[in-house]
């Protein structure tokens, strides 16, 4: 276990070196990409407050306009980082980046089953304690235990299966196949993603520690630094991550779901 762990570590180092490579070089273009989902993830929030009280269907209707553009910003960001890390040597225009309206929709399909996937382990976990309650055990103790195992296995499973954007736009896989190779390509990787996600948070974390002990000064020196420097960086990092797990994978062509939760 120890070893592994050393392993796992390396892996991390490895990644956050050549993403902090890679964003210092194209720092102000990836930024740029970064910055612009801030924007238009604060500009729906206001347009929501000055819509509210006109129309809900329009507030409906620029809130998923407002989402859509923000997830095709998304999607362009970790297509110029591809196109960094495979041709680093000629420039790409932002705009020669945008994804395909078939990788849209894609993606948007894929995100429902990602979401449908959570609830479903949730439930699940629900559900497993049922019989305990039947048994006679108190509700409120089996709901003690089983509010944080869903939580956790949610966490478990949100990790496992995040990855589904990158083989949208890597690979042009399908929605369901997407989720499918993120299960396969994370099996054994889940202690790397978890110690990387560690990192990469560990800025936001700090954050909110400082305005917890009333710190605001150095909270909002954080968040600056978080904003502007851990966000881009975790972007890049993220995508090497997955290159880096798809190039060691070896499983078969469509791997299933059963042999790959575990």
């Amino acid at each position: 276990m120890i070893d592994f762990l050393k392993e796992s570590t390396f892996a991390v180092n490895e990644v956050l070196g050549k993403a902090w490579t890679v964003t210092r070089k194209h720092y102000f273009s990836i930024a740029t990409l970064c910055f612009l989902m801030f924007i238009t993830s604060n500009a729906s929030g206001l347009m929501a407050f000055f819509l509210k009280d006109v129309s809900k269907g329009l507030n409906i209707l620029m809130a998923f306009i407002f989402i859509l553009f923000y997830f095709t910003i998304n999607l362009s960001l970790f297509k110029y980082i591809f196109h960094l890390l495979d041709d680093e040597e000629h420039d790409v225009s932002i705009v020669s980046t945008i994804p395909t309206r078939q990788q849209i929709i894609r993606f948007l399909v894929a995100t429902v089953y990602f979401i449908l996937c959570i609830l479903g382990v949730y439930i699940v976990v629900m559900v497993v304690g049922l019989p305990f309650v039947y048994a006679g055990i108190d509700i409120n103790k089996v709901t003690n235990i089983a509010v944080p195992v869903g939580l956790v296995a949610i966490f478990i499973t949100w990790v496992r299966i995040s990855f589904f954007p990158f083989f949208i736009i890597d690979r042009n896989l399908g929605p369901f196949a997407s989720i499918k190779y993120s299960l396969a390509t994370t099996k054994g990787n889940f202690t790397k993603i978890f110690m990387l996600l560690l990192v990469l948070g560990s800025f936001y974390m700090l954050c909110l520690f400082f305005g917890f002990i009333q710190w605001p000064v150095v909270a909002f020196f954080t968040n600056v630094l978080s904003s502007f420097i851990i966000i881009p960086l975790s972007s890049v990092a993220l995508t090497i991550a997955y290159r880096k797990m798809m190039s060691e994978y070896k499983g078969e062509d469509e791997p299933d779901i059963i042999h790959n939760i575990v």
